[in-house]
């Protein structure tokens, strides 16, 4: 199974063209849906009059070096560790299931887009690399979404309370998961319930992908730039129009020492 291209045993009685355009049909889904929902929402030009605002409130000027440096820093550090989220559980379930998705879709392109035509073999190296994106994503996944979500560790809803923002992360799963019972029902030959996993596979994919407007699935574009101009903020001293850190001790009180801190 973990070494087995599932999408090159599909292309033997679907025409690899067919699951291509599937493909490219799912990456129009996301650009069209991120588009309206920038153009609905007005998100960029938030960004861009933010922006503006932040110039005209910098207490200096950066140089071209050193804003590449910050941009630089925050790829590696906010953006490609969720530095954001502090050490703990909820960042290792966001990073896991991160770089699961990424390794689960990179190689879902390359598998169909290389490894599909007829008397081409695939390395073993890339259905590895599927499926374990796909049992990274599961875990980080169904770990957060039972255990760490904010509604259900500090709010006391129950983890099968479900709501609209929901619906990138259930979908997202559901892909993952289908995917990988998919490939094992059909590794093993079990060709009606590999049937059945194939159809959940690409539903699951439409919802997800078709989904981009409704959901949190744009916000992997949009946070990457809060996060660079925060930090460009900070350096050029406009700070968002934000105070200034008090050079104060912080005084909480003994309250805080009472329970863990978990109320966002």
């Amino acid at each position: 199974m973990m070494s087995i291209n599932p999408f090159s045993v599909l292309a033997e009685t679907i025409s690899p063209a067919a699951i291509q355009f599937f493909v490219l049909a799912m990456i129009a889904l996301i650009i069209i849906g991120t588009i309206v929902q920038m153009i609905h929402h007005k998100n960029v030009t938030y960004f861009f009059n933010n922006a503006k605002k932040a110039k005209l409130a910098a207490e200096r000027e950066l140089g071209a070096g050193e804003k590449t440096s910050i941009i630089l820093k925050t790829v590696a550090h906010d953006i490609a560790t969720t530095a954001e989220l502090g050490a703990g559980k909820r960042r290792v379930a966001h990073v896991m299931g991160m770089y699961g998705t990424i390794l689960f879709w990179v190689a879902s392109v390359v598998m169909v887009f290389c490894y599909t035509a007829q008397g081409t073999t695939t390395p073993t190296v890339w259905p590895i690399i599927w499926h374990v994106g796909a049992i990274m994503t599961c875990v980080g996944g169904y770990w957060f979404w039972l255990f760490l979500r904010v509604d259900v560790l500090a709010e006391a809803h129950p983890w099968y309370r479900i709501i609209k923002a929901d619906l990138f992360v259930l979908a997202l799963l559901a892909c993952a998961t289908t995917g990988l019972a998919w490939s094992y029902f059909q590794s093993s030959g079990s060709a009606g319930l590999g049937y059945l996993f194939l159809i959940l596979f690409i539903t699951s994919n439409i919802v997800l992908f078709g989904g981009v407007y409704w959901s949190k699935f744009a916000h992997m574009f949009y946070k990457p730039g809060a996060a660079i101009q925060k930090n460009l903020a900070e350096a050029d001293g406009s700070r968002d129009n934000l105070p200034p850190l008090a050079d104060a001790p912080k005084q909480f009180g003994l309250g805080i020492k009472r329970e863990q801190p978990k109320h966002y």
